[in-house]
């Protein structure tokens, strides 16, 4: 007798956006980067169940993305649609069809501007879908199904989008190993300042991986530069040195200035922030638009934060890591 289909049940999931303090795009060809989630900005995804179990006909899973403005049958959806993707991935590790659900997600989180949206919202798909279906998943085996939605989204990404987003916790990270938590014994107080100017990291990624192949010494050493400002950022956030954060920021943003990925926006902003009172500012992400960070404290986060919408931040948001 054949063993009656599995129950489908309703469930919603969320993850962080993020950001990265130090190393993006050195990431990428093997040194390390520090990145941490976003908490203030969330994706969300909700799984309606349609029917009372598991069916094997796909014409019966819809995903509306209310956000896109898009609503569409999972069996039409194109090659290079990424939730699809998602959907996909679980329901093949789970080894199950299509079920009769609705899928229906949402985001808070600004596409193309360095804060994780794409690693975000197939996030919390793939655990509202694997929580409907049963399939249990630890942090890692998340991470792992969201890393092939990334590489759809960005070519050849490092995977710390997907992983400081599936772990929800600061990380330090390295492609290729297990992610080490960044313990945070110092309070951090930043400010994230949108450009306002989309700028979708396969890009930015793709320019840099083009000039890397044209000149593989000069942009060795600058990665090389950028690895040693994580390691020494690391050890100032852990307390292990008495180090000021601020100028390492500061660094690392003039070092990917020379990788050519920053932009006048950013640099307009980074140079209100500064002036406002910010200890440190940096893009942050893929750059040539997207979000900058900027490092504060208690006193001059208010002042920073004029500046920054003064001098053009379509949005600013403050967070705090540690205590304090």
């Amino acid at each position: 007798m054949a063993a009656p289909p599995p129950t489908l049940r309703a469930a919603t999931a969320s993850a962080p956006g993020k950001v990265i303090l130090l190393g993006e795009h050195a990431v990428v060809y093997g040194r390390p980067a520090l990145a941490v989630p976003v908490t203030l900005v969330q994706a969300t995804a909700t799984l309606t169940v349609l029917g009372q179990a598991v069916a094997p006909a796909v014409n019966d899973f819809w995903i509306d993305a209310p956000g896109l403005g898009r609503r569409y049958r999972l069996a039409d959806a194109p090659p290079d649609d990424v939730l699809a993707l998602a959907v996909n991935l679980v329901l093949g590790q789970a080894g199950l069809p299509a079920p009769a659900a609705r899928l229906t997600v949402e985001s808070t989180i600004p596409p193309a501007s360095g804060l994780g949206s794409g690693a975000a919202v197939c996030t919390a798909v793939v655990r509202a879908l694997a929580a409907a279906v049963g399939l249990a998943l630890d942090a890692a085996a998340v991470s792992a199904l969201v890393f092939e939605t990334e590489k759809l989204l960005h070519g050849t990404p490092s995977g710390i989008d997907n992983t400081v987003v599936a772990y929800a916790r600061p990380v330090y990270f390295v492609a290729g190993r297990p992610p080490q938590p960044l313990i945070v014994r110092r309070p951090l107080h930043l400010l994230i300042a949108d450009t306002g100017r989309p700028s979708p990291t396969r890009l930015t990624v793709g320019a840099v991986r083009a000039a890397y192949e044209l000149d593989r010494p000069r942009y060795t050493k600058l990665f090389d530069e950028i690895a040693a400002l994580v390691e020494r950022a690391r050890a100032a956030i852990e307390g292990q040195a008495d180090e000021a954060l601020g100028p390492l920021l500061n660094r690392n943003h003039a070092l990917l200035a020379e990788l050519t990925v920053s932009s006048p926006e950013l640099e307009v902003l980074i140079a209100a922030a500064l002036a406002a009172g910010a200890q440190g500012a940096k893009l942050s992400g893929g750059g040539g638009g997207g979000n900058l960070l900027a490092l504060v404290t208690p006193a001059t986060a208010a002042p920073v934060e004029a500046a920054l919408r003064a001098a053009g931040a379509v949005r600013v948001w403050g967070t705090h890591l540690g205590q304090g």
